[in-house]
């Protein structure tokens, strides 16, 4: 085809008339190629048609390109509209606006052009967009100081063009003139970029006067809490000045008040102490050499004590921000009472050795002197007996004010959030779950020393038991990279079912502790009538000589990594020994270890204890409840009340079974669940209170009983079937969910 129709029309023209011109011009010169008249008549003819045929062509390709040009001119009119609108919202915003295309300006609005002034020249049609960026960053009627306080302080770094391969920035500015912009730009889809100046002053101004607000009252409510904790604290800063303490720090110390002012430098209370002879001479205190401890990061402990007798204990932490924490804690009572055991052992020992002394010699008096060893004995026992009675008489004192502050320090962490005071509650937190831990070993290991040791043994299943310290251990494997895997398991066993699950605790926390990375793998094996419950895990190993030791006390191996007190094994021994459950250990240096505890698989005729309600986490809904605390220590009550009413609760807040009373008469309605502490004062009971409460309401109230006995509770049988009791110092995620569970049980 000698025309192609996909060519524009204006060529196509152009072709056609020539093509028109060259036939013509054939025809003129026919007479001279010497052709006869016919065909020159036939040759005009074709040549017509071929004419007719092209001129309609024509005709059709002029149509074509006036419906064309007619387009072409609509498309003008409405881009010239298009663009008239532009302008006229510009104009109309209120805020600054630009458009780059190509990475150079096109347009934009007055807002736009003089929000930096010494910028504003450089803003015209054609300016480059890096430029622009360069410009705005060196003005100086930005202020990059106030700039650091904006939600985004990295926002210069953030601008960047397309060659940066953003789509979308978006930063914070401050102006000299104490007002804040927010610049974003976006890059659109046809790669142009839209930038986008609104201000803020207003907000930013608003969010710097809240965080100052919230900064106040969370140092108030940390002032608050250290006031009512037993020990004295102060916080000094890294060049040892004093930032905060409570007033049981200056008491303990025999510090005025004008002395603790916040300021005051650690080293001059210290010269103050040493000047009025407060404590006695001791060469204990080296100012700089504790300095020098703390700077390094490590902690310092020191006895102290004053000259009326007091003994305390000092210690100090380090901080993240290279300053100190300072507690002081009175431990006169358990001084005393330590000295008094040590008195009475050495007593009884030099009675025995006398005693031993004397059967060699005297072999005439054996029969005398074996009597005399049986008393010695019983009195070694009852000795031991007024110890472990002392223990658990001091584990109720004792966990008392730990119970008290760990509800404070869970209220305050609800509270506050910014990093520094968050920091000191999760350290103070860590350290009362220290204290709690070691207490609780020492316990464990006074009651399965004691002659009268008691277990309740009784069939359970193991499975769930082994999925409840899957959950309670996980975030701890969790913490360190490690995966807990607990291997499902049906089978129900014999044994005591608290004793049996700490010793498992135990070997799944040392099985963290020791291992670096890999898992701890949990689960059964079937051999006859006995089930293998075993612990297996990736860690560092055992060597030889070390699994001779490893179950005696304060046995720690190697790679420990400075956590606890080697007393977990030492009662995982005493515990099965008393079970008469074998515990087994392999291990290989550098491959991981294996311990396991051989357990009877139950009788058909065991009695099977029930598998106890599941409890879901901390529920987030308010405690719509009236809630009945029955304590007799004032701390721990107040701690109680305002840790249920942060949960919605309403409270009734009683010391004794008789105001317990008095109050539920007063409201005239009975509560919802009481929560009441087993010790009251005068004798009373939180078992008495409960059956009170249960008496006047005439119906069996849901009832808590926390105590810090470990011991069974409960006279009749009818109680311990109607009254869930939980231990000191109370998990707190453990009562809410049991609150909501009872409640919402009762009302199903």
């Amino acid at each position: 085809m000698i025309v192609d129709p996909n060519d524009p029309c204006e060529v196509q023209v152009a072709k056609q008339s020539k093509i028109i011109e060259a036939l013509i011009a054939r025809a003129e010169r026919g007479h001279e190629v010497g052709v006869s008249a016919y065909s020159l008549f036939q040759s005009a003819i074709s040549l017509q048609a071929k004419v007719w045929e092209k001129t309609k062509d024509l005709e059709r390709a002029l149509d074509t390109l006036g419906k064309a040009s007619s387009e072409l001119e609509v498309a003008y009119r409405t881009q010239e509209r298009m663009q008239h609108n532009l302008a006229d919202a510009m104009v109309a915003m209120d805020n600054g606006f630009a458009l780059f295309t190509e990475e150079r300006l096109q347009v934009c609005n007055t807002q736009f052009r003089t929000l930096l002034p010494d910028v504003e020249p450089l803003i015209k049609p054609g300016l480059d967009f890096n430029s622009y960026l360069a410009a705005f960053n060196e003005s100086r009627y930005l202020d990059p100081e106030r700039s650091k306080s904006a939600p985004q302080p990295d926002a210069h770094a953030a601008i960047s063009g397309p060659a940066g391969g953003k789509r979308f920035s978006s930063f914070v500015v401050a102006l000299r003139t104490d007002r804040w912009y927010q610049i974003s730009h976006r890059q659109t889809s046809s790669g142009s970029i839209a930038v986008l100046q609104t201000e803020i002053t207003d907000l930013v101004r608003e969010n710097l006067r809240e965080k100052e607000r919230l900064i106040d009252q969370q140092a108030h409510l940390l002032q608050a809490a250290f006031e009512h904790m037993s020990l004295g604290v102060g916080t000094f800063s890294s060049r040892g000045e004093l930032l905060v303490c409570n007033e049981r720090f200056g008491h303990l110390l025999g510090l005025g008040r004008p002395l603790l002012r916040k300021g005051a430098r650690f080293q001059r209370l210290i010269e103050h102490i040493e000047r009025h002879g407060i404590l006695e001479k001791t060469e204990g205190i080296d100012l700089a050499a504790w300095i020098r401890t703390v700077l390094r990061g490590g902690n310092v402990r020191q006895r102290l004590r004053r000259l009326d007798g007091i003994v305390l204990d000092m210690n100090l932490h380090s901080l993240p921000d290279d300053g100190c924490i300072v507690s002081i804690m009175d431990v006169t009572a358990e001084t005393e009472a330590a000295a008094l055991l040590e008195a009475r052992v050495r007593e009884r020992t030099a009675e025995l050795t006398e005693a031993n002394r004397s059967l060699k010699i005297h072999a005439a008096r054996q029969a005398k002197i074996e009597a005399d060893l049986r008393l010695a004995k019983e009195a070694a026992e009852t000795a031991h007996t007024s110890k472990t009675r002392f223990l658990a008489a001091a584990s109720h004192d004792l966990l008392q004010p730990i119970n008290a502050a760990k509800l404070y320090l869970s209220t305050l962490a609800d509270t506050v959030h910014e990093r520094e005071p968050r920091d000191v509650v999760d350290r103070l937190n860590r350290s009362f779950a220290s204290i709690e831990s070691l207490l609780q070993a020492l316990l464990d290991i006074s009651r399965l020393d004691s002659a009268g040791a008691e277990f309740n043994v009784t069939g359970f299943e193991i499975g769930a038991v082994l999925e409840t310290l899957g959950e309670d251990l996980a975030p701890l494997a969790s913490e360190k990279g490690l995966d807990l895997v607990i291997v499902p398991s049906s089978l129900t066993v014999t044994s005591d079912r608290r004793y049996l699950s700490r010793c498992l605790q135990n070997l799944i926390v040392n099985a963290i502790q020791y291992t670096a990375r890999g898992r701890i793998l949990v689960g059964c094996r079937r051999r006859g009538t006995t089930l293998s419950i075993q612990v297996l895990d990736t860690g560092s190993g055992i060597s030889l000589e070390d699994q001779e030791r490893i179950f005696g006390e304060f046995a720690r191996g190697m790679g420990s990594g400075g956590g606890g007190m080697g007393l977990g094994l030492s009662i995982v021994e005493r515990a099965c020994r008393h079970l008469n459950h074998r515990i087994g250990l392999t291990s290989r240096l550098g491959h991981g270890s294996m311990f396991s505890i051989d357990v009877p698989i139950a009788a058909p005729s065991c009695r099977i204890e029930h598998r106890p309600p599941r409890l879901v986490a901390m529920p987030e809904a308010s405690l719509d409840l009236i809630v009945m605390v029955i304590e007799n220590d004032e701390d721990e009550r107040h701690a109680m009340t305002q840790k249920l009413e942060s949960w919605g609760a309403s409270v009734l807040a009683a010391g004794s079974t008789k105001e317990a009373e008095e109050l539920t008469e007063a409201i005239g309605t009975p509560p919802d669940i009481i929560l009441a502490d087993y010790h009251l004062d005068d004798g009373d009971t939180g078992l008495v209170a409960i059956r009170a409460l249960r008496r006047g309401a005439r119906r069996e109230i849901p009832a808590i009983l926390i105590t810090a006995n470990r011991q069974h509770p409960f006279a009749r049988e009818e109680d311990a079937q109607s009254i869930t009791v939980m231990t000191k110092p109370v998990q707190l995620v453990r009562l809410r969910a049991l609150i909501d569970w009872m409640t919402r049980a009762r009302v199903a």
